[in-house]
């Protein structure tokens, strides 16, 4: 079709007003966070454990009114069972032993306890142990880090050599050593000796011995930061040295700090469930899945009943694997070299 000059010189004028309204609505910037969850989104092994951990959380939270939708509760010994032979040699019937309707996961042996309650609140137990000594961990590890890198000299020396001295020794011996050391000392205090005992001391063990970790990471991250040109900016405008590593350079390790957490939350869980299950962590009768793979073992349960142990085995597999799946997953979005689609 011919145009004449008129017709083209409109026709320029109108699309030179309207592309930058058309670029502007097609071309829309996207923040660290937006970038990250679009890569998060389109695994579909990171959307399952994402899935699975918020499952697990809610069946924490709402642990009160799902057992007493069922019935039941964890602490109950259900003696009546006891009494009309339910038991034989200590072990549930088949009937009882198994799924049903008055008691969703079957009960345990010995002494008829309903163990859905007992994995719904032991789900509390050892995720409230696992988070909160991640968030400890996190807090001492990314500060001692930053202000071991930022101020080096003898400040960078003496946590360093902390660090050193804690990961030389092996985690497991410190923590089945220290821990009924910490409980003994904490019995003395206001928390006594009721079932938040043992959360407490096991949170304080695992926070601290967790934080020297991450703070060598931080440190590394921190001492290439420092000597970046927004630090040196900020310090030529006179800026304090604690607002430089709040304000400057935190928010730039912060990625590395939320892997190093999604990562350290099913550890936390697999020590403190092995705590349990050596004696030296959560007890009976305060629920636990350690301490639930303890009691199925006791005279050898599990080689005739192990749905006993199954059940909890099971629980800690699970959770276990899907916080370490979307801690890759986060860990992958995060990482500037991988390829962007």
């Amino acid at each position: 079709m011919t145009m004449f000059p008129g017709q083209l010189e409109d026709v320029t004028d109108t699309v030179a007003r309207q592309a930058p309204e058309e670029v502007t609505a097609k071309v829309q910037g996207r923040s660290l966070w937006q970038l990250v969850w679009r890569r998060i989104r389109r695994s579909k092994v990171a959307m399952a454990s994402l899935g699975v951990i918020i499952l697990i959380i809610l069946l924490a939270i709402f642990a009160p009114v799902l057992a007493g939708i069922e019935g039941q509760d964890p602490y109950t010994t259900h003696n009546d069972l006891i009494d009309t032979g339910v038991f034989t040699n200590g072990l549930p019937l088949p009937g009882y032993g198994r799924p049903s309707l008055s008691h969703w996961l079957g009960i345990e042996a010995v002494n008829g306890r309903d163990i859905f309650a007992r994995i719904a609140y032991g789900a509390r137990v050892s995720l409230t142990i696992a988070i909160l000594a991640t968030l400890v961990s996190v807090v001492l590890g990314t500060l001692l880090g930053a202000m071991a890198a930022y101020f080096g000299g003898w400040v960078d020396t003496l946590i360093s050599r902390i660090m050193d001295l804690l990961l030389a020794f092996p985690q497991l011996l410190l923590l089945l050593t220290l821990t009924p050391i910490l409980q003994d000392r904490l019995g003395n205090t206001f928390l006594g000796s009721g079932s938040t005992l043992p959360i407490v001391s096991l949170v304080v063990i695992l926070g601290f011995f967790g934080w020297p970790y991450l703070a060598r990471i931080v440190r590394g991250q921190v001492l290439s930061l420092r000597e970046r040109e927004f630090v040196e900016a900020a310090r030529a405008i006179g800026a304090s040295p604690r607002r430089i590593v709040v304000k400057q350079i935190l928010p730039n390790v912060v990625a590395v700090v939320l892997v190093y957490a999604t990562l350290a939350i099913p550890t936390n869980i697999t020590a403190e469930a092995a705590l349990s299950f050596l004696g030296v962590g959560v007890r009976d009768p305060t629920p636990s899945w350690g301490q639930m793979l303890n009691a199925s073992q006791t005279s050898n349960w599990y080689q005739i009943y192990p749905w006993y142990m199954l059940v909890p085995g099971t629980c800690l597999l699970i959770t276990v694997l899907a916080f370490n799946l979307l801690g890759d997953a986060v860990r992958d979005a995060l990482d500037p070299r991988a390829g962007r689609s």
